[in-house]
C-alpha cells in the first residue's frame, strides 16, 4: 500500500505534535519531581526563559527554579488546552497550566494556586524537539490556608504520597531517565 504525500505529511505532523506535547508535560514533571537533569533536557542548550520573576537562559532558569522549589512542600503542574502550530522544524505552542504549590506558613501550610499559559517556541534540531524559548502569561492566582487533611494524619502512612525526587514511585514505572 502506498501512502500519499498528504497522508505522509499528516502522519508526520501528528507525530511532531505528540513529541512536542511530551516535551511540555515532561517539563512539568521535572519541576514537580525537582529533577534538574530532566528539566535541562527539555530545553536546547541556547534556550531562553521569561517567567516574569526570572528572565534569562534556560540553564540559569533551571538553577533558579530548583532553588525556588526548596521553599515549597509540594508542587503539581497540570497542563491542558495545548495548541501547537507547526512550521517545518519550528513550532509555537500555547499550553494552559494550573499549578498548585504548598508552602510552609507561620500558622500552617498555605496553598498557592497559579493559572496561566506557557507560550513556547520549539525547534527540532538533530531530529529532537526541544524548547528554544519559554514565556509565561499569568491569568489568575489564589493564596489560602491549606485544607490538606491527609498530610498530618494517620492515613498519610497508608496512602502512597508523591516524592520531590527520584524516590517518587513514577521513577520505578518509567525508569530513572524519564
Amino acid at each position: 500500500m502506498e501512502i500519499s504525500d498528504d497522508l505522509g505529511r499528516l502522519i508526520q505532523q501528528t507525530a511532531d505534535r505528540q513529541e512536542i506535547g511530551q516535551v511540555i508535560v515532561r517539563l512539568a514533571r521535572a519541576i514537580d519531581r525537582c529533577d534538574k537533569a530532566l528539566l535541562d533536557d527539555c530545553f536546547h542548550e541556547d534556550a531562553t526563559d521569561d517567567h516574569g520573576l526570572f528572565k534569562g537562559t534556560a540553564r540559569a532558569f533551571s538553577d533558579w527554579v530548583m532553588e525556588q522549589l526548596k521553599s515549597y512542600e509540594h508542587t503539581q503542574h497540570i497542563i491542558a488546552n495545548m495548541v501547537i502550530e507547526l512550521d517545518g522544524d519550528k513550532a509555537s505552542c500555547e499550553s494552559y497550566f494550573h499549578a498548585h504549590h504548598v508552602m510552609k506558613g507561620e500558622s500552617g501550610n498555605v496553598d498557592l494556586v497559579a493559572a496561566g499559559r506557557y507560550l513556547d517556541h520549539l525547534e527540532r534540531r538533530d531530529n529532537i524537539w526541544r524548547i528554544a524559548h519559554r514565556g509565561v502569561v499569568y491569568d489568575w492566582n489564589s493564596l489560602n490556608p491549606s485544607t490538606d487533611q491527609w498530610a498530618n494524619s494517620e492515613i498519610a502512612a497508608i496512602l502512597p504520597r508523591g516524592e520531590r525526587s527520584k524516590k517518587d514511585p513514577s521513577y520505578g514505572l518509567f525508569g530513572a531517565s524519564s
